[in-house]
């Protein structure tokens, strides 16, 4: 450290310790000027990322910032981004909700880019266009590609085009929504040893990594289809399994069991009450508002039954 002032120095003590102190006396010396800049830098650019990677997460997933029609061309032409096809639809989806007719009019010209995202081969976009195909029930070609994907590849594509299809008037996925109340079964992808990674009681999303399988190739990853909470691991960790074969059960998402019971609320008949029934209680990790809905559901089933709405079901 170059000295500044002109006073004369001790020899006897060190550099920079004043004298008739001791080292152990007093405190480190203070950094050069050079390293506390480049500390401040460095912490100047931490707390930056911390600003900025939310943000780019936050515009990496959000579907809501608005597209010009010229964006939305660009995204549903982006074959290698499938996100931004998703991006456009759910804009299509807001068009088509407006309250403003002349919003709603600019809907429609996108309705071709939705159909076809029902035959993707991406179970994503075949999701995303199920659920945006429900929201205009006068379009005959809607309703027959909804039908298609009843019977999809992705479960979560069925279930998505199961109730849109109610909005239609189409009862045809009354089973596939029933089962939207009951727990799911994950299946082992490939044959191995099977190596769990979480533990009953966690949530899940669709894709969320939940254990891996050991094969004599590699391990495997085992990603959800449902989201959910894990209810229990059927098979044992380090047990062997087979292709195909239930590994982990699955109770499901609030979301979902709201979207069953609001399809049922239409559709649903006697055979469904001891399907809804459980959800008349409290349960742990739901909403109130699924209890309610569950009560709404069951009246409107006895309505149409010609049954009091306070009989028990």
């Amino acid at each position: 450290m170059n000295d500044t002032n002109n006073s004369p120095v001790d020899d006897s003590a060190p550099q920079g310790i004043p004298s008739g102190e001791t080292a152990s006396e007093s405190a480190p010396p203070p950094a050069k000027p050079g390293m506390k800049k480049r500390w401040l830098y460095l912490i100047l650019a931490v707390m930056f990322l911390f600003v900025l990677m939310p943000y780019l997460i936050w515009q990496a997933t959000w579907f809501g910032k608005p597209l010009n029609d010229k964006q939305m061309a660009d995204a549903f032409a982006d074959t290698d981004h499938p996100r931004n096809a998703q991006h456009a639809l759910s804009q299509v989806a807001d068009r088509m909700e407006s309250p403003d007719p002349m919003v709603r009019a600019t809907a429609k010209p996108w309705y071709p880019q939705a159909i076809a995202a029902a035959s993707s081969s991406e179970s994503a976009l075949r999701s995303t266009s199920a659920w945006v195909m429900g929201k205009d029930p006068s379009v005959p070609e809607f309703h027959e590609a909804l039908q298609k994907l009843l019977v999809d590849s992705d479960p979560m594509v069925e279930r998505n085009a199961a109730l849109s299809l109610v909005r239609f008037g189409d009862v045809s996925g009354h089973d596939m929504i029933v089962s939207m109340l009951k727990p799911w079964l994950q299946t082992a992808p490939v044959e191995g040893k099977l190596s769990t990674r979480l533990t009953p009681g966690e949530t899940v999303n669709v894709g969320t990594l939940i254990g891996r399988i050991e094969t004599p190739g590699g391990k495997v990853e085992i990603r959800t289809k449902m989201p959910g909470t894990i209810d229990q691991w059927v098979v044992k960790d380090g047990t062997p399994v087979t292709m195909n074969q239930p590994i982990a059960q699955l109770d499901p998402a609030a979301d979902v069991v709201l979207n069953a019971l609001a399809a049922l609320y239409f559709i649903g008949h006697e055979n469904d009450i001891p399907a809804i029934a459980p959800y008349l209680r409290n349960i742990t990790g739901m909403p109130l508002s699924v209890s309610q809905q569950a009560k709404l559901t069951i009246d409107a089933i006895h309505t149409r039954m010609d049954v009091p709405p306070t009989a028990k079901p």
